[in-house]
């Protein structure tokens, strides 16, 4: 049987309070990977980070696409991105 692979875009607060966005197919070992100094080099000098938003995807594509369209966003808007998200969340 094959392992079924997720995908996830993902947002991590740095220390500076900046906002970082990523695509990884292990969140865990990446966000563990930027609070080491070895992930993105944006992180490496505003560690420690802590993820603050993840979306799970199947393909690879999406999740890059998410990736890609939340960077297109101004921070106001990243940031009623990531709480209207949450909002549904804490809805359901």
């Amino acid at each position: 049987m094959e392992k079924e692979t997720k995908h996830y875009f993902y947002v991590v607060e740095c220390s500076d309070a900046t906002l970082y966005a990523g695509y990884t197919n292990n969140l865990e070992k990446r966000i563990a990977t930027h609070n080491a100094g070895k992930g993105a080099k944006y992180t490496r000098a505003r560690g420690p980070v802590t993820c603050i938003y993840f979306e799970t995807f199947e393909t690879k594509q999406q999740a890059m696409s998410a990736e890609y369209a939340f960077k297109q966003l101004k921070r106001p808007q990243k940031i009623k991105y990531i709480r209207s998200a949450t909002d549904e969340l804490t809805k359901k």
